[in-house]
């Protein structure tokens, strides 16, 4: 049986009070809200904090609202409260969409927006026992000094595994994050880097308190696709979000595709605009579209399925996000 390490749990009353704690326990404190990500990487030793500050109990981490020209979106929502919020369905229901696609239902209702748009990257050789990681020599991201992905020490190749974020990189969205020095606004597109030990760039004491999408995006048709093992539960080995711009005479005037699980951080794909403005989303278009993402993605052997038939599975995924966007 995997048992959690010690530690000591915190219940704040206000934000503020976490992000106090955040600091007087600094280098030993992590944050915790649906835990659906974190117990279990506890249980493996992959993080050992001796304090847990929670989050999930803070109504200023909760609401889902209009509000001047944004939809606000408390960090602490769950899953399934996004994804069957009624207004979410109407405005966003890409979003509504990949909230509902996110593991199974019970993680789901205890899972939040802000945790998935914060978890942290996976791998092969990375989310496994102590015991397991021991026999090989641990690796780059917990313990170890080599990458058993590239075979070398330099840098960590760890795969973002989380599905709304690419969908929140496709309407826009800025995620408001608040420290000891106040609160920053960080667009979606800039908050990750490409490094699988670290690829956000919240800081240690800062706390991720809500993401707020822009209702003119609402105009947007948006579509998302998600490949994985099964059906339920399993993590994604692909996800693809795509949001366009189109005309009332069904011509492209702008359009913005994200795939994710293939490496440290999404990924957007380049070049879409070139290639789709002043022309209809006709087969010809999504074929082109489609084979243009296809020479941009190259998946690591990062995940247990082989890296050859997933970069296969890209042009196949998004072709059906777009099929999903000229249906809409």
């Amino acid at each position: 049986m995997l048992r959690l390490p010690p530690f000591r749990y915190h219940r704040p009353e206000s934000v503020g009070q976490a992000v106090g704690l955040l600091g007087e326990h600094e280098g030993d404190v992590m944050l915790v809200a649906g835990g659906t990500d974190l117990v279990p990487n506890m249980k493996h030793r992959l993080f050992e904090p001796g304090h847990l500050v929670a989050l999930k109990g803070l109504s200023e981490l909760g609401g889902i609202r209009e509000e001047g020209a944004d939809l606000r979106i408390g960090a602490a929502e769950t899953l399934s409260a996004v994804a069957a919020s009624p207004t979410v369905r109407r405005l966003f229901p890409s979003l509504a969409d990949a909230a509902g696609h996110v593991a199974g239902p019970q993680l789901r209702n205890a899972g939040t927006l802000g945790g998935n748009v914060c978890l942290d990257t996976r791998c092969t050789y990375y989310n496994q026992t102590e015991f397991w990681r021991n026999a090989l020599g641990y690796c780059l991201k917990k313990d170890g000094t080599v990458c058993h992905v590239t075979r070398v020490g330099k840098k960590c190749v760890a795969a973002h595994s989380a599905d709304t974020p690419p969908v929140l990189m496709t309407l826009g969205a800025t995620l408001v994050l608040t420290g000891p020095d106040g609160t920053r606004d960080v667009p979606i597109r800039d908050f990750f880097v490409a490094d699988g030990i670290a690829n956000t760039r919240r800081l240690p004491n800062e706390i991720l308190v809500e993401i707020r999408i822009p209702l003119a995006a609402a105009g947007r048709r948006a579509a998302y696709a998600k490949l994985r093992q099964r059906k339920s539960i399993d993590f994604p080995l692909l996800t693809v979000a795509v949001a366009a711009d189109v005309d009332a005479d069904g011509v492209v005037r702008g359009i913005d595709g994200v795939v994710t699980a293939l490496g440290s951080r999404p990924r957007e794909l380049t070049g879409w605009a070139d290639l789709s403005e002043g022309r209809t989303l006709d087969d010809d278009l999504i074929d082109e579209l489609a084979d243009r993402a296809h020479k941009q993605c190259h998946p690591l052997e990062n995940i247990i399925v082989d890296p050859e038939w997933r970069r296969a599975m890209v042009p196949v995924f998004v072709r059906r996000a777009l099929e999903k966007v000229r249906a809409a």
